[in-house]
């Protein structure tokens, strides 16, 4: 696993930043089934850098049909940023 640690510039508030402010950085796996593909286990990564490596290996290594590396920021409606892609994915991102 890679872990890489970056700085992060947070709006500075009194009390710290908020839970919505926080990113969160995860690798998440997907599968072929009859149904198509189907979104596996999240694995929350502690950078941009190490989701995309983790992704990668996921696909690679691991064989799954796809994997994508991502952003979630917000609460309770979370914002997706998809940062990059491996093998089969879905357009559309499930929730």
């Amino acid at each position: 696993l890679l872990y890489c640690m970056v700085p992060l510039a947070y709006p500075r508030s009194p009390r710290g930043p908020s839970i919505g402010d926080i990113p969160h950085f995860m690798a998440v796996p997907f599968d072929g089934t009859n149904d198509g593909l189907v979104p596996g286990e999240p694995f929350k990564c502690a950078s941009p850098a190490a989701a995309i490596a983790h992704a990668q290996g996921l696909w690679k290594i691991f064989g799954h049909a796809g994997a994508v590396a991502l952003i979630r920021t917000g609460h309770p409606v979370a914002d997706t940023t998809v940062l990059r892609g491996f093998g089969n994915v879905p357009v559309d991102l499930p929730d």
